[in-house]
């Protein structure tokens, strides 16, 4: 069976003309620093990132970023080709991921991009297309 860092040993190999364990082991440790940028509870950005994953979620937070307002929720339904019961799902799973917020003002429940959803969206917006 393949030692677990033979591919790594053979990238240095390449990189530096030659590969020691010291070379390894620095190398290890780098990359053990990488780890700790990420978060211990990744759940919270997966299901951000898995709630947005469908184009009428997706659409909505869209809207509701450009409108720079709360919508009322009847005024997806002409925007949207899906049913109202589609529509309020949505808007439940976008609200349970923190992705837009929700008031009610007398019968009428009005929704609101979230900062945390700006921020995707303006964070799609600029790299989109930056990919080779």
């Amino acid at each position: 069976m393949a030692s677990q860092t033979e591919r790594l040993e053979r990238l240095l190999g390449t990189q530096l003309g030659r590969c020691c364990q010291s070379d390894v082991d620095d190398r290890l440790a780098t990359l053990n620093g990488y780890q700790e940028s990420i978060p211990a509870d990744l759940s919270s950005d997966l299901n951000a990132l898995k709630v947005l994953s469908t184009e009428t979620r997706h659409r909505i937070v869209r809207l509701l970023a450009a409108a720079e307002r709360d919508l009322c929720v009847c005024e997806f339904k002409p925007l949207l080709d899906v049913s109202d019961s589609a529509i309020s799902h949505a808007l439940s799973d976008l609200r349970e991921a923190g992705l837009v917020t929700r008031r009610k003002d007398g019968q009428w429940r009005y929704y609101g991009a979230t900062p945390r959803a700006e921020a995707i969206l303006d964070a799609l917006d600029r790299t989109r297309g930056d990919g080779e």
